[in-house]
């Protein structure tokens, strides 16, 4: 949290705004679900609930992957062998590169706050790689709202690491307290913390349970809530 007194109006010197894709965006829940297992059958291993994938998601392709990897294996994911991990990885791709789109849909409310945010920078910053992000966002028709978009191989490192989201500030010259990270969970948080940005948690998304945790600045049950928020209403 950007540190020094905070306003009343707190919110309204934001005027970059900087999401997270799955899990705030989009629900892409049901497809990552189905690639994992799909990996796992080709691995020879049984299907994982959804529950259990879900609560690996966040970090980034690999580091779900290992930790599906390991799951029922009696193996900590520091223990998989690299060539499991990628050998899993590369079925994982596979699969989820031909049904990206088979079931992710935005969240409600997401089309209609991004068009009222129209005139501020917003900016994507996913653990996604680009390679998958962009279609998605494509083919959901909401590209054209972002000035920039960047995934996991964008810069040297990924979330939780402030290096993207200090590039967006830098490349929008916004300062710490012009900037809201806006995710569903700790990673997110994270990034805010150690970028000194604002950071916004949605309620809905896939791991927002872990929010009580990594408590966020603000909290929203849709992106339309942050609008009367940036506005001082």
């Amino acid at each position: 949290m950007p540190s020094g007194t905070i306003p009343a109006n707190r919110f309204t010197a934001v005027r970059l705004l900087v999401f997270d894709l799955d899990g705030t965006l989009i629900d892409s829940k049901r497809d990552l679900i189905l690639s994992v297992n799909a990996a796992r059958e080709r691995m020879g291993m049984m299907s994982l609930s959804d529950a259990t994938v879900l609560s690996f998601i966040g970090h980034g392709a690999r580091d779900l992957v290992r930790h599906a990897v390991a799951a029922g294996s009696g193996k900590g994911p520091q223990d998989v062998s690299e060539s499991d991990v990628q050998r899993a990885l590369g079925y994982f791709r596979e699969h989820y590169a031909a049904h990206l789109l088979d079931n992710t849909v935005t969240y409600p409310g997401v089309r209609e706050a991004l068009a009222r945010l129209d005139g501020r920078p917003l900016a994507v910053l996913t653990n996604k790689p680009m390679r998958f992000a962009l279609p998605i966002l494509d083919g959901l028709g909401i590209t054209p709202l972002f000035r920039r978009i960047c995934g996991e191989d964008t810069f040297a490192s990924k979330k939780p690491d402030p290096e993207g989201l200090r590039s967006l500030l830098e490349e929008f010259d916004a300062a710490p307290d012009e900037a809201m990270m806006v995710g569903d969970s700790e990673t997110d948080v994270q990034t805010a913390r150690n970028a000194g940005t604002w950071m916004c948690g949605v309620t809905y998304g896939l791991s927002s349970h872990r929010l009580a945790e990594f408590p966020p600045d603000l909290l929203v049950s849709s992106l339309m809530d942050l609008l009367p928020v940036l506005n001082g209403e």
